[in-house]
C-alpha cells in the first residue's frame, strides 16, 4: 500500500480561501494563536500522523479489536501509537487552556483530525468521540464534573464515549428504556443494555467515561423523558484517580464489515453509578451538542477516506502499465488512458469539494461561539445548522463513491485485499449510517433547516453562490463553462428549494428529501471549488498546482455538477410512486 502523504498545501489553501482562518485567529478568544503557529502545527501534524499513525492502519484492519476473557484487546501497534499521541498533545489542540488544552480554534483541530482520520479511521474514532464528550461536558457539565474529568479527557489519559443505542432504540432514540434511579447522595443507579458503542471498552487508557442516555422513574414518554448521565468505567477516589470498577460489563464485540480495529461494544449497566448532567429530562438537548459535533466529524471521515483512497489509486495508476495510450510508442501507465484519468479527476474533484464544505462548516462553528457580535454569532449558528446535515450526508456518500472508484482504478487488484483499496471502501461504508443515517439527515435538512427564518438561511446561502457570477464574468473565457454550469445549477436548486418550502404535503417533502440533499451538496461542492479557482487565478500563473485548482473546478462543473438537473424531478414528483407497488409485492415472488 502507498504511504499516506498529508495534503498540507491543500489543507492550508482551504483554511485560507474557505474558512478564512486569518479572521478566525484574529478573534479575541484566539489572541494567543497566530498564522505562523498554524502553519507549524500543520507541518508537525503531517509528520506525526504519516509516520506514527498511518503504519497502524493495515495492521489494525488485519488483526482487529479482540474480545478475550471479558476484556477488549486492541492491536499491539495501537498502544505505543496512543502513548505517542498523548505525549505529543494532539488531543489537547482545541481543549480549554483552563484544563490543560492549547485553545486552538475548532477549525484548526479539524485540519489535524483530517490527517489523523486519513491515517487510520478506526484509530481516529476514539479521539473523535472523546472530543465530542469534552465539548458536551464543557458546555453542560457541573463545575465538579468538569474539574474531575475534563483535564484527563483533554490530555488523552482517559477517553469518552457516546452511549445512546439500544436493541429497540436505534434511530428512534425516544424508545430508550435504560433506567436511572436517584440515590440519596445525588448519584444515580444506571441499568440497561446498550449496543453499537464505539470504543466502548479498550486497553489504551485506564478509564473510559461514558455519556449515557437513560430514563428516570415517571419520566415523560419519548425524547422529552430522557436524561443524560456521566458513567465512568472506574469510579474515582478523592485524588481523582481510578478506584473501584463500576458495574459495567462488556458483553461482546460486533463483527463488522470494516473499521475492524475500532471496538464496537455491547455494554450492560447493572446499577452502575452515574452522575446527572444538567437537568432531568433534558438529556436529548444536551446530547445534540455531542451529536452535532460528531456529525461534522463523520462528514470529515468521508473526506479523509476519500483522500487516502485517491492517493492510493493515483499511485497505482502511475505505476501500473497496461495497454497503449493513443499515440504512445509502447505500453503505457494506465493514468494515460482517458477513462482512468476521468476516474482520478472525479476522485480529486470530489475530495477537494468535500474539504471546502467541511472546513466551511467548522469555521461557522467557531464563529457561532466566538464572533464579536451577537448578530455575527447568530448568522454563523444558522449557517452551521444548515451545513451540518449536508456535510454529514454528502461527504459520506461521496467518500463511499470515491473509495469505490479507487477499487475500479486498481481493476482486479482492487478486489484483492493486499492492495488496501478494499479496506477504504469497507471502512467508509459505515459513515452514511452512524451518527444519524443519511436519510435522517435529509429529513432534518428539508423539514427543519430549509424553513429556518422563513427560508432566509438557505436562500442567503444560494445568494452567496449566485454572487460569484460577477467574478466569473470578469474572468472571461477561461471560466465561461464554469460560470454557465454554476448559474444553471443554482436556478434548478432554487426551484427545488422553493417547491419544498412552499409545499404543504409532508409526505411529498419527505419523499424529495434525499435527492434534494444530493442536489444541494453537489451545488455546494461546486461553490467551494469555484471560490478556490478564483483565488488560484490571483496567485502565481506559472504554478502548476494553482492551475490545477482552476482545472479541477472546471472539470467538476462540466462533468459532475450537471447531475443536479437530473435530480429535480425526484425532488418535486411527490410520494405517490414510492407507494405505487403494493407492499405485499415488495420483495415477494408471484
Amino acid at each position: 500500500m502507498a504511504d499516506y502523504a498529508p495534503p498540507v498545501k491543500d489543507i492550508s489553501f482551504t483554511l485560507r480561501t474557505i474558512s478564512d482562518i486569518d479572521a478566525i485567529v484574529d478573534l479575541p478568544a484566539f489572541d494567543h494563536v497566530d498564522v505562523d503557529m498554524v502553519d507549524g502545527l500543520l507541518d508537525e501534524a503531517a509528520r506525526f500522523f504519516s509516520e506514527v499513525i498511518a503504519p497502524t492502519n493495515t495492521i489494525g484492519d488485519e488483526i482487529g479489536a479482540r474480545f478475550i476473557n471479558g476484556s477488549v484487546i486492541t492491536p499491539d501497534a495501537f498502544k505505543p501509537a496512543w502513548a505517542k499521541y498523548v505525549e505529543s498533545g494532539w488531543g489537547a489542540v482545541t481543549g480549554s487552556p483552563d484544563f490543560g488544552g492549547h485553545g486552538f480554534p475548532k477549525t484548526i483541530g479539524l485540519a489535524v483530525s483530517e490527517m489523523m482520520t486519513s491515517a487510520n479511521l478506526a484509530f481516529s474514532l476514539c479521539p473523535m468521540l472523546t472530543g465530542s464528550a469534552i465539548t458536551l461536558l464543557t458546555r453542560h457539565g457541573t463545575d465538579l464534573l468538569r474539574d474531575q474529568y475534563l483535564e484527563k479527557l483533554i490530555n488523552g489519559t482517559w477517553t469518552g464515549t457516546m452511549v445512546l443505542t439500544e436493541p429497540q432504540a436505534g434511530s428512534d432514540v425516544g424508545a430508550v428504556r435504560a433506567r436511572a434511579v436517584r440515590n440519596e447522595d445525588g448519584s444515580y443507579d444506571i441499568s440497561g443494555t446498550k449496543i453499537f458503542i464505539t470504543w466502548g471498552d479498550h486497553d489504551l487508557v485506564d478509564n473510559i467515561i461514558h455519556l449515557v442516555l437513560a430514563r428516570t422513574p415517571d419520566s415523560p414518554a419519548g425524547t422529552k423523558g430522557i436524561s443524560l448521565f456521566l458513567v465512568p468505567k472506574f469510579l474515582i477516589d478523592s485524588d481523582g484517580n481510578p478506584a473501584d470498577r463500576n458495574t459495567i460489563e462488556t458483553v461482546s464485540l460486533e463483527h463488522k464489515l470494516g473499521i475492524h480495529a475500532s471496538p464496537t461494544c455491547v455494554l450492560s449497566f447493572e446499577d452502575a453509578t452515574g452522575y446527572l448532567i444538567g437537568e432531568e429530562n433534558r438529556g436529548m438537548s444536551y446530547m445534540f451538542t455531542m451529536m452535532n459535533q460528531a456529525r461534522l466529524e463523520v462528514g470529515l471521515e468521508g473526506l479523509s477516506v476519500a483522500e487516502r483512497a485517491y492517493q492510493l489509486a493515483a499511485s497505482y495508476a502511475k505505476d501500473r502499465t497496461q495497454g497503449r495510450a493513443a499515440g504512445a510508442p509502447g505500453p503505457s501507465p494506465i493514468i494515460e488512458h482517458p477513462d482512468v484519468r476521468r476516474m482520478l479527476m472525479t476522485m480529486k474533484a470530489y475530495t477537494e469539494a468535500m474539504r471546502g464544505l467541511v472546513y466551511d462548516a467548522v469555521a461557522a462553528e467557531d464563529r457561532s461561539h466566538h464572533a464579536r457580535t451577537e448578530d455575527e454569532r447568530t448568522t454563523a449558528e444558522d449557517r452551521l445548522a444548515l451545513l451540518t446535515p449536508i456535510t454529514k450526508s454528502w461527504c459520506t456518500d461521496r467518500g463511499c463513491e470515491v473509495a469505490s472508484i479507487g477499487i475500479q482504478v486498481h481493476g482486479g487488484m482492487g478486489f484483492i485485499e493486499e492492495t488496501g483499496a478494499a479496506q477504504f471502501y469497507r471502512d467508509a461504508r459505515i459513515t452514511p449510517i452512524y451518527e444519524g443515517t443519511n436519510g435522517i439527515q435529509a429529513l432534518d435538512l428539508v423539514m427543519r433547516k430549509l424553513p429556518m427564518r422563513d427560508g432566509a438561511v438557505v436562500n442567503g446561502y444560494l445568494n452567496e453562490i449566485s454572487a460569484l457570477d460577477a467574478e466569473l464574468e470578469a474572468a472571461g473565457e477561461e471560466l465561461a463553462d464554469l460560470r454557465s454550469e454554476l448559474a444553471s445549477a443554482v436556478a434548478v436548486v432554487r426551484q427545488a428549494t422553493d417547491w419544498l418550502n412552499s409545499s404543504d404535503d409532508a409526505d411529498a417533502r419527505m419523499a424529495g428529501a434525499t435527492p434534494y440533499q444530493e442536489m444541494l451538496g453537489t451545488l455546494a461542492g461546486a461553490y467551494y471549488l469555484t471560490r478556490q479557482a478564483l483565488a488560484a487565478r490571483t496567485g502565481d500563473a506559472e504554478d502548476p498546482w494553482m492551475a490545477g485548482k482552476v482545472a479541477t473546478a472546471r472539470f467538476y462543473a462540466v462533468n459532475l455538477l450537471p447531475r443536479v438537473n437530473g435530480l429535480a424531478d425526484a425532488v418535486m414528483s411527490g410520494a405517490d410512486l414510492l407507494y405505487a407497488v403494493d407492499e405485499s409485492l415488495i420483495g415477494a415472488q408471484p
